[in-house]
């Protein structure tokens, strides 16, 4: 009997890793087709382990994204998110390794010696293959890539452009085992709206700022409450230094606005709710090297 004609569910955990600024987070609101993840130009965007739950007839896809992994361990900050990939790893089923196309550099290197110590199957994503001008050079950087480890399966893709995602869905059933869902059907992650309008607003921080603002920026959400037809949020900016207020505020306060007007647009798709957003800003100096504070942010789950 084929498994469309039986009650038999597969479910299983695929990590998405791969180095800082590759397309993780993008590739997986893609496979999603919703947004959970937030993206921007400026690597290590992504700091949090969030769960993506995709739900199609028997099978029940938990993707794991992941911050980029990073030889770097400077500060309580990175250290913790290293922890976060390397933790995942250990507990999943298959894992996507994204790179970019013909790139393949230290940090990608650094991901691999990691993913010789696992069992698991990997699957070689190789991300922004719209961006080349000579499709041609694509095959012998698989054949280069495939002698190096014993990829499950190598696909080329463009997560932004959504190139090739439906033969990579395919392609991850294939690995899920057997057993009941984990998540209800609707269901699409394990954060919670709080965590996903924080996440908003740093990216549009980080977004507007880009390299202006140092590293050191994170959001908190104060209140966050439905009134009636309206939700209401407060959202508090927290920067390392003096210096990195003024530049976040901006003159007569107009960098805040914009990047809580921009918030607020993504906000209402996402809560399907009209919002009305509050900013502030206030200085917390040392908090990326401060593990009670990394705990208190959310930043270590256990």
């Amino acid at each position: 009997m084929t498994d469309e004609l039986s009650n038999e569910t597969y479910c299983g955990f695929v990590a998405i890793v791969g180095r800082p600024n590759v397309g993780k987070s993008t590739l997986l609101n893609h496979l999603l087709h919703q947004k959970i993840s937030i993206t921007s130009r400026k690597p290590q965007t992504t700091r949090h382990r969030i769960l993506g739950i995709h739900t199609d007839g028997q099978h029940q896809c938990i993707y794991v994204d992941t911050p980029g992994l990073h030889g770097k361990e400077t500060g309580a900050l990175n250290r913790v998110m290293n922890e976060t990939v390397l933790t995942t790893l250990n507990d999943v089923d298959a894992v996507l390794f994204v790179v970019e196309q013909l790139a393949f550099n230290a940090g990608d290197e650094l991901v691999l010696e990691h993913l010789q110590k696992i069992s698991v199957p990997v699957l070689l994503v190789m991300n922004k293959v719209d961006l080349m001008q000579d499709k041609g050079r694509l095959l012998p950087q698989i054949e280069k890539l495939s002698r190096r480890f014993a990829f499950a399966e190598i696909v080329p893709v463009s997560a932004l452009g959504g190139h090739n995602l439906d033969t990579l869905e395919q392609l991850v059933k294939k690995y899920l085992p057997r057993g009941p869902f984990l998540f209800p059907d609707d269901q699409v992650t394990d954060r919670s709206s709080r965590f996903l309008a924080a996440e908003l607003i740093r990216e549009k921080v980080t977004r507007q700022l880009g390299d202006e603002l140092p590293y050191e920026v994170t959001v908190e959400i104060e209140q966050f409450k439905q009134e009636g037809k309206t939700l209401h949020i407060h959202g508090l900016i927290l920067v390392d230094k003096p210096g990195q207020k003024k530049i976040l505020v901006g003159k007569d306060g107009e960098r805040l606005k914009q990047i809580g007007s921009a918030a607020r647009v993504d906000m209402e798709t996402a809560f399907a709710s009209k919002v009305m957003l509050n900013l502030w800003v206030k200085v917390r100096s040392g908090w990326a090297d401060d593990e009670r504070a990394l705990h208190s942010l959310g930043y270590i789950e256990r």
